[in-house]
């Protein structure tokens, strides 16, 4: 007999919300399991921060529902503020103030939870925690801002771009952070258009755009969708691109500016097939490389975009 299914720790119905000249949710239907890491990915502009804003309590939906912890914001919204922890996409936090007394303001709200002095330790700002806010690197403030997070021991952590303008060294460092609060066995909704931060961090991804669920899986389901273990991408002088598609293991070709991109299957019969073609057709080779799919190609297959256009 199968285990059974983890409960939910959220859930959205039919979730909308416009503005005046966009519509941001476009019936979002989306469910997150206790105990996981689920990432929401797209571009500026997918809908990523609306929804997360809706389900923190902070923006309204015009209309749907969402259900958090087996609660409602409107029946049970001092529970929830009690039970969840929130990274905003931009926390602006008092620089007057030290790390030490800005845990003690945060940790004031909350009626359980660890000490500030043991968030501190955890986020690993002990040598900071006399120095004002204003003082502190990116990285380290964006540590601050998970600290203010947790210090309520929260049952769901929502983090909103956690990592973004971070040198990679502090975004590393903010990955351990994220993972070890997972294996203690709570939940994590994050937003993220960094594509190697959702395939290291997230059990499933819901990938967005127009504020619609596109794709919906792990991230090695989503890369396995494409049929194609490999990408080439490749820049020639006079090519005759339709002629591209018959190349032995070609499963998909698609012209990007200035170059010209094959899904395939077999990377050791298609980059010679497709040398042999390009002499065929006397176009000069000016530019190659070859890499493994990735969520970004699954994202650009299904738009013809990339996640990170504007």
């Amino acid at each position: 007999m199968s285990a059974a299914a983890p409960p939910l720790a959220l859930r959205l119905r039919d979730l909308r919300k416009s503005y005046k000249d966009v519509t941001a949710v476009d019936g979002l239907n989306l469910e997150v399991r206790s105990g996981e890491c689920f990432g929401l990915l797209g571009p500026n502009g997918a809908g990523k921060t609306t929804t997360i804003e809706i389900c923190e309590g902070l923006t309204a939906p015009d209309s749907g529902e969402i259900e958090i912890l087996g609660l409602t914001w409107r029946a049970g919204a001092g529970l929830l503020r009690q039970r969840l922890g929130i990274q905003l996409q931009e926390t602006q936090l008092s620089e007057k103030l030290t790390v030490l007394e800005t845990l003690q303001l945060f940790r004031s709200f909350y009626s359980q939870g660890p000490s500030p002095a043991e968030t501190i330790a955890l986020v690993q700002l002990e040598e900071k925690r006399n120095s004002r806010v204003g003082q502190l690197s990116g990285g380290q403030k964006q540590r601050l801002a998970l600290a203010c997070s947790l210090v309520g021991d929260p049952a769901l952590l929502f983090l909103d771009e956690p990592t973004t303008g971070l040198d990679p060294q502090a975004r590393r460092q903010l990955w351990d952070l994220i993972e070890r609060f997972q294996r203690s066995g709570r939940t994590i909704v994050l937003t993220t258009h960094y594509m190697d931060e959702a395939e290291r961090l997230c059990d499933r991804v819901a990938i967005m755009d127009h504020g619609k669920v596109i794709a919906l899986g792990t991230p090695r389901e989503l890369v396995a969708s494409l049929g194609a273990e490999h990408l080439v991408e490749f820049s020639a002088a006079g090519v005759d691109v339709p002629s591209l598609q018959a190349i032995p293991g070609v499963l998909r070709v698609r012209v990007d500016k200035a170059s010209v991109s094959l899904q395939v299957a077999e990377l050791h019969q298609a980059v010679p097939a497709l040398l042999a073609e390009l002499d065929r057709q006397r176009a000069p080779l000016t530019e190659l490389r070859t890499h493994s799919a990735t969520l970004e190609d699954v994202f650009v297959t299904l738009t013809g975009r990339h996640l990170r256009d504007e």
